[in-house]
C-alpha cells in the first residue's frame, strides 16, 4: 500500500501533522493543519495509520481519533522501501546540488571573468612598466610606469584580495541586515544570486496559509461563514468570492444554506469533528501577504556588483572588438599596429594554445558580454515584475482591511476611516484606495449615502447589517455537542 500513493508531497504533510498531535488527532484536526482538501486527507489518513500502526479510538460521534503510542516507524523496512525512500532522497540532493552548483558557476563567470581581465591587464602594465625601465622612449609613448602604474598595481590587486575574501567584509552588511541575530557570515555565491534571481517568494505557500486560516475560522466559529466573512479572509471581491467559496465547500465538504430570512451562510459540519479544540482563528482578522524584496542584499553591495560586470562588459567588448578588427597577429607590422593590451593578451596566449585568436574571440569576448547583459538584464526584468506584484499585494491587504472595516460596522462608514498603519497594506493612492474598497463591496450590498456634519460622505450598509444579525443567530442555534466526538466506543489497542 505504501507504494501506491500518488500525491508524496501530500501524504508527508499529512505524516507531519500527525506527528505534531501526538495525543491523536481526527481527519478534521489534519484538514486544519494541512488546508489539504477533505477528501485528499480522507484517502491519506488511511494511509498513514497503516504504515506507521496508529491506534484508532472510535467516538460516539462516529468520528476516528488517530493516535501513534508506539511512535513513527514505518512498516515498510525491505528492501523495495528502503531503495524507495534512497530515490526519493537522491533526487532531492541532485536538486539542492544542482542548484548550488548553478549558483557557483555564477560567481565564477562574475568574479573569475573580472579577476582574470584583472590579471591580463596587470601583466600588460608591469611588461610596459619593465620596457618602461629600460627604454626612455616607451615613457614619453604614455604606455605606463613609474610610480603611477604601481599604485595602479596595488590597487588591482587590493581589490581582487577584497572580492576573494568577500565573505569576511560581509560581516559588517550582515550586520545591518541581519540585526543581533545575524548569520556568522554569508557566501559570496548566495549574495550574486540574490542580486540576479532575488530571494524566495515570501508567500510561496500562500494557498497553503490562506486555506488554514479559512478553515480555522471556520472551527472558531461553530463551521458557519457567510460570504462577507470569506470575502474579509481571502480578499476576493464579490465576483471572485462565489465561485471561491464555491470551490471550498467542493474541497472541505461545505453546504449552502439559507436562514430564516433568507441569508444564504456556508455550512462546514465535518470541519468540527476535531479533537484540537483550541482557537487558531487570529480572532477572525485575515492573513495578510508580505512584501517581494529585490534583493536580502544590502544597496552597496549589489552596486558592486554592477561595477564588476560593467568592468566585464567593457573587457569583453575591448576584446572582441580586437579580435574582429585586428585579428591574428602573425607578422611585426601586424604586432606594432595592434592595441598594446589586445598584442599582450594575444602574445601571452600563444604559451597556452597554438591559435589564440578564438580563445580571445569567444573566451574573452563573446561570452563575458553575453553574460555580462544577462547579468543585469535579469534583475531589471525581475525589478518590474516585483514591483508590480507587490503594487497588487498592497491592494489585496488593504482590500481585507476595508472589507473587515465595513463588516464589522456596517451601519456607519467613511473613506477616511479605511486605512492601514503598514507598509504592506498602503496602496500608492490612498484616496482612490478607499473609494474602490466601498464600490466592491457596494457591488455586493448597495448602500444609503449621506453626509455628515463637516460635508463627508457616509455609507451605511443595511442589508450587511441584516446579514450579520441573521448570521449571529444562526450560530446561536447550533448547539455545540453536534460537534463533539464524544467518549470513545471502539478502541483497536
Amino acid at each position: 500500500m505504501g507504494f501506491q500513493i500518488k500525491d508524496r508531497g501530500a501524504y508527508q504533510k499529512v505524516t507531519e501533522a500527525f506527528k505534531k498531535q501526538r495525543n491523536g488527532a481526527t481527519v478534521a484536526d489534519i484538514v486544519a493543519k494541512t488546508g489539504l482538501p477533505l477528501n485528499t486527507v480522507r484517502e491519506l489518513v488511511p494511509l498513514a495509520a497503516d504504515e506507521y500502526a496508529a491506534r484508532l479510538e472510535v467516538t460516539e460521534s462516529g468520528e476516528i481519533l488517530y493516535s501513534f503510542p508506539r511512535g513513527f516507524t514505518s512498516k515498510y523496512r525491505g528492501f523495495r522501501a528502503g531503495l524507495r525512500k534512497f530515490g526519493e532522497k537522491l533526487v532531492q540532493g541532485i536538486k539542492i546540488v544542482g542548484s548550488a552548483l548553478f549558483k557557483v558557476w555564477i560567481m565564477v563567470m562574475l568574479v573569475g571573468y573580472f579577476v582574470l581581465f584583472m590579471v591580463i591587464a596587470l601583466a600588460a602594465l608591469l611588461l610596459s612598466m619593465a620596457g618602461g625601465a629600460s627604454n626612455s622612449d616607451n615613457r614619453s609613448e604614455g604606455r605606463g610606469g613609474g610610480l603611477g602604474g604601481l599604485f595602479f598595481a596595488s590597487a588591482v590587486f587590493d581589490l581582487i584580495i577584497r572580492i576573494w575574501f568577500y565573505s569576511e567584509l560581509t560581516k559588517t552588511f550582515d550586520r545591518e541586515y541581519y540585526g543581533s541575530q545575524r548569520p556568522k557570515g554569508r557566501p559570496l555565491y548566495k549574495a550574486i544570486f540574490s542580486f540576479v534571481f532575488g530571494d524566495k517568494d515570501p508567500d510561496s505557500d500562500w494557498s497553503s496559509r490562506e486555506k488554514k486560516a479559512v478553515v480555522s475560522y471556520l472551527q472558531a466559529n461553530k463551521g458557519v461563514i457567510g460570504l462577507p466573512e470569506f470575502m474579509t479572509l481571502t480578499g476576493f471581491t464579490p465576483e471572485q468570492a462565489e465561485p471561491g467559496i464555491t470551490a471550498y465547500c467542493a474541497e472541505f465538504g461545505g453546504l449552502p444554506e439559507a436562514t430564516e430570512d433568507g441569508t444564504v451562510v456556508y455550512r462546514f459540519d465535518e470541519l468540527l469533528l476535531r479533537a484540537d479544540t483550541r482557537d487558531r482563528s487570529f480572532k477572525g482578522s485575515a492573513p495578510l501577504k508580505q512584501l517581494k524584496t529585490f534583493s536580502s542584499n544590502p544597496t552597496k553591495m549589489n552596486v558592486w556588483f554592477s561595477i564588476i560586470n560593467g568592468a566585464n562588459l567593457i573587457f569583453g567588448s575591448y576584446f572582441l572588438f580586437n579580435a574582429l578588427t585586428t585579428g591574428a597577429i602573425t607578422t611585426k607590422a601586424q604586432a606594432l599596429a595592434a592595441s598594446y593590451l589586445y598584442r599582450v593578451t594575444y602574445l601571452l596566449s600563444t604559451i597556452v594554445v597554438d591559435n589564440p585568436l578564438p580563445f580571445i574571440t569567444v573566451g574573452l569576448g563573446a561570452i563575458p558580454i553575453i553574460f555580462s547583459f544577462l547579468f543585469w538584464l535579469i534583475p531589471g526584468i525581475r525589478y518590474h515584475f516585483v514591483k508590480k506584484d507587490n503594487k497588487a499585494v498592497k491592494m489585496e491587504n488593504f482590500r481585507k482591511i476595508g472589507y473587515g472595516r465595513i463588516w464589522s460596522a456596517p451601519g456607519e462608514v467613511k473613506a477616511e476611516d479605511i486605512k492601514a498603519d503598514r507598509d504592506s497594506c498602503c496602496p500608492q493612492n490612498l484616496p482612490a484606495a478607499q473609494d474602490r474598497i466601498i464600490k466592491e463591496m457596494g457591488a455586493y450590498a448597495i448602500p444609503e449615502v449621506s453626509l455628515d456634519a463637516a460635508g463627508a460622505m457616509v455609507y451605511k450598509f443595511k442589508e450587511l447589517e441584516r446579514e450579520k444579525e441573521a448570521l449571529e443567530k444562526y450560530r446561536t442555534q447550533i448547539n455545540p455537542q453536534s460537534a463533539s466526538l464524544g467518549k470513545t466506543v471502539f478502541d483497536s489497542e
